[in-house]
């Protein structure tokens, strides 16, 4: 990095992604001048740490967010939809976490250690993957490159933590209650009880469509983030939400187009940037989502060969999903568009 230093904006600064952005801003010491956190209305005023100040929250408004150079936003679809462009008129790049804006064709959709060149062609809006889609892809890619991928099977357990901090007070007050033999309190945020329980259903389902929008995004995703067509990489994925505060797992099974041994796929992924092979089964040693929880690594581990198809491999890829799956990416990508001015 050069001695430039950048006003940054964080936006949805109070919820889950966004405050976890904030740690890795100051984590990673990225080259700020100042931060501002902004938050909704309701929110504005409340006072954040960062770096050992105290910071205090804005709302969004055409006052507010002029003078910035980077913005780093998480505060959902329709005010990402309404502010992105108009950050982006105020003199901003934007760094965006929520599904708005990451299919839309003349905006990149971009992981650091996979597609960082992708960043090249912005006009002022970058694209964060989805948590699941992140993950997955860190692990994928490498394979991908050496020997080419034809088809994905995933399933994905995910915590409670990706959809926010109400799912992660429901699950704690569902769980008290239980475990003291008393009438959990009605699910609020998800359409079932979560705790001690595992809903094959993460997001909403779409009129017409037996995939909900978790599923469709991570098929999408993975192709726009990999450059593969349909027709060149199939895609099945199923996602489930399970009792777990923190770190989506995934059960991937790969279908390579050349041979891929497991020997030679942990070699290849314990060189790859960003990935962490644990994988020493009989010793009871693979990737835990408790393990994964405050890392930027993505774990990957169980990785063995499919019994029913030569060129088939199975591997269970775990990650944080607040950090990796969606702040320390939206860092990383602010430090890329740092080293290219």
């Amino acid at each position: 990095m050069t001695g430039d230093r950048y006003r940054i904006g964080v936006v949805g600064a109070t919820g889950a992604v966004g405050s976890t952005m904030l740690d890795v801003l100051a984590e990673r010491g990225f080259p700020a001048t100042e931060v501002v956190p902004f938050a909704s209305e309701r929110s504005a005023g409340r006072r954040l740490t960062f770096n050992g100040s105290e910071l205090e929250c804005r709302s969004l408004s055409a006052d507010s967010i002029g003078g910035l150079d980077l913005v780093l936003s998480s505060a959902g679809g329709s005010v990402s939809a309404e502010w992105a462009p108009r950050l982006v008129e105020a003199g901003a790049v934007v760094v965006d976490n929520t599904s708005y804006w990451r299919m839309h064709e003349d905006v990149p959709l971009v992981v650091a250690e996979v597609n960082p060149e992708a960043l090249d062609s912005h006009r002022g809006i970058v694209a964060n993957p989805n948590c699941s889609t992140m993950q997955m892809v860190v692990a994928l890619a490498p394979v991908h490159s050496a020997v080419g991928i034809e088809r994905i099977v995933v399933s994905t357990y995910q915590s409670v933590s990706g959809t926010g901090r109400r799912a992660v007070e429901e699950l704690r007050d569902q769980s008290h209650a239980l475990l003291h033999d008393q009438e959990p309190p009605a699910p609020e945020v998800y359409p079932h009880r979560i705790a001690f329980n595992v809903l094959p259903q993460v997001e909403t389902f779409k009129a017409g469509d037996d995939y909900t929008t978790e599923e469709r995004k991570l098929m999408a995703e993975t192709l726009k983030i990999l450059g593969a067509g349909e027709e060149e990489l199939a895609i099945s994925a199923t996602c489930a939400r399970v009792p777990v505060f923190t770190g989506h797992s995934q059960a991937v099974n790969v279908q390579t187009r050349e041979p891929l041994s497991p020997e030679d796929c942990r070699e290849l992924l314990a060189g790859a940037r960003g990935v962490a092979v644990v994988d020493s089964p009989a010793d009871g040693v693979y990737p835990l989502a408790i393990d994964a929880t405050g890392r930027d690594d993505v774990l990957v581990g169980r990785i063995r060969r499919d019994p029913s198809h030569e060129r088939c491999l199975n591997l269970w890829v775990v990650g944080d999903n607040l950090r990796k799956g969606a702040a320390t990416n939206a860092v990383q990508l602010a430090e890329l568009l740092h080293e290219r001015d």
